[in-house]
């Protein structure tokens, strides 16, 4: 397993720094707050951290908004401080991830200021800009994920700009050979801060289509929302012309090209497009990403069958790339509550990370999921995040999985001296790290255990997979590895079930479970419910 490149097979836990730990009392977390939860980390059994933007930003899309991409924002600290994370995270034996957000900046960089301001100075095209049509309208009929369309009007040049998200995030060019040099020159210096590898944001929406093609209308029963509202007039269209184009494909391999000059340095693509699996397929062969990975988890549907259809599309056209999975995220319900209900089972949080954590490919685990938070329901005086803000009521945003994690039962659940940044639930002191560290039965300790189990698990480190033909609500896999073969399977429901598995000799326990009840019994498996079962073969 020492051959195994680091990044093949491990669990990455994500920190999203606003929300982890304050440091200096002001209510949002930073780097020195991070710092000091290092060993905790660390105590969880995981790989690497992935941190969310800590660059300087104006905040509009907290910190997705990037002003300066070699510069920490000074609510979150300093160059010195991030040298410091990275220095005791390589102590702990935890390589480090950083968001690089390539497609867009904000307007408040020094790069869209020069190129605002007139149409033949040096940044000139180093944005997406367009003329009016004869009527005054946009371009085209392109729309922005955050509502409406993604066009927004210039006086000083008398044009538009585009903006695939927020007005304040306008669009690089990426057409422009100097846009795409100075993107890798922004990666090298994290690269040779020390940095482990780069989750890229968005990595899909870097190049548009030159020719500013309207995207054809989407019908009614197809408009089905990933990582954004069901309601966003986004889903009315198939995006064929404004993201994912055939340009890109060079660029990640100058990026690959980039990243191979440092050992084992990774990098992790975000992936939204129309066929998100197919595109994941097509960005990790052939020199480009070494992972991608897309919302096709992050959705509503938790079943058995679509966990297994997904999976097998993929597994199906990833014939040379990594995969890597997540049910949780910042940008998207906490799982717990979007796959649980209101009432979730007390065993569906473990259930659901070690489901993650045993498909094929690497696992994207998101702050407290590790304690079983619930998503957080805020009133609306409390939102905070503008796409919640601009689609209130019917879809809250994504302040709900945001919220500060709690520590202890302290005022502000140990997060902070001030008043937190958004409030802390009840429910989520409740499940805080101190309530839960050394009590052999909670979620958090349970974790522990099965993390240090899964690690010394070859056939799930980097094991193929294969589905069994078992009914809803089973979901149950052959992993396998040259060293290992490992049965596994879970109950997605809260009752009791009994499956007969389809192997020519009983299985031998491969993990005491901790779920009560399933078992191998007389040519059956029989699973509590929520419960889990790991057998050798």
């Amino acid at each position: 397993m020492s051959r195994t490149p680091w990044w093949r097979g491990a669990v990455i836990y994500q920190v999203y720094p606003r929300s982890f730990q304050d440091a200096n009392g002001d209510g949002v977390g930073d780097l020195p707050g991070l710092l000091a939860r290092l060993d905790y980390i660390a105590s969880l059994g995981v790989d690497a951290i992935w941190i969310s933007p800590f660059f300087k930003s104006p905040m509009h899309d907290f910190g997705y908004d990037i002003a300066d991409y070699r510069a920490v924002d000074p609510l979150f600290g300093t160059l010195d401080d991030f040298d410091r994370v990275l220095a005791r995270a390589h102590a702990l034996g935890l390589k480090v991830m950083i968001d690089q957000v390539l497609s867009h900046t904000s307007i408040e960089h020094a790069w869209f200021r020069q190129s605002r301001e007139s149409r033949d100075n040096e940044k000139a095209d180093w944005y997406v800009w367009a003329d009016a049509r004869a009527d005054g309208a946009p371009p085209n009929n392109w729309l922005s994920i955050f509502g409406g369309g993604a066009w927004q009007w210039e006086p000083r040049r008398r044009q538009y700009y585009l903006h695939n998200f927020l007005t304040t995030q306008p669009d690089l060019n990426f057409h422009h050979p100097d846009v795409q040099q100075a993107a890798l020159d922004n990666v090298q210096f994290w690269l040779d801060r020390g940095v482990d590898g780069l989750r890229l944001d968005a990595i899909n929406f870097c190049f548009h289509d030159r020719l500013l093609r309207d995207n054809p209308p989407k019908p009614a029963e197809q408009r089905v929302g990933r990582g954004f509202s069901a309601d966003n007039p986004y889903a009315y269209q198939f995006h064929y012309y404004n993201n994912t184009q055939p340009e890109n494909l060079a660029f990640l391999e100058r990026l690959r090209a980039l990243l191979d000059r440092y050992p084992d340095a990774v990098a992790l693509g975000e992936i939204s497009a129309e066929d998100s699996l197919a595109t994941t397929a097509e960005y990790t062969r052939d020199g480009r990403l070494h992972m991608g990975y897309s919302f096709e988890l992050l959705t509503d549907d938790g079943s058995a069958g679509y966990v297994r259809t997904t999976v097998e599309r993929l597994e199906a056209q990833m014939r040379e790339g990594w995969p890597c999975w997540a049910v949780s995220n910042h940008d998207v319900q906490r799982v717990v509550t979007r796959w649980g209900g209101a009432s979730p089972s007390p065993d569906l949080a473990l259930q659901l990370l070690m489901l993650v954590c045993c498909l094929r490919g690497t696992a994207c685990v998101y702050q407290g999921e590790e304690l079983g938070l619930p998503e957080a329901d805020l009133p609306f005086d409390a939102i905070r995040d503008p796409y919640g803000i601009a689609f209130w009521p019917d879809f809250k945003g994504r302040d709900g999985c945001r919220t500060p994690m709690p520590w202890d039962d302290s005022e502000n659940a140990g997060f902070s001296d001030a008043a937190p940044w958004l409030p802390i639930p009840a429910a989520h002191a409740r499940l805080a790290v101190a309530a839960q560290a050394g009590d052999a039965t909670s979620t958090l300790e349970r974790v522990r255990r099965f993390l240090a189990w899964r690690r010394q698990q070859p056939a799930l480190v980097r094991g193929e997979i294969a589905f069994l033909d078992v009914p809803e609500p089973v979901l149950a896999f052959r992993r396998r590895s040259p060293e290992q073969t490992l049965l596994v399977a879970f109950n997605l429901s809260d009752a009791v079930q009994r499956v007969a598995l389809p192997l020519a000799r009983a299985p031998r326990s491969a993990m005491a479970s901790d779920d009560g009840d399933s078992r191998w019994n007389a040519g059956d498996l029989l699973l509590a419910p929520r419960g889990r079962w790991f057998a050798l073969a």
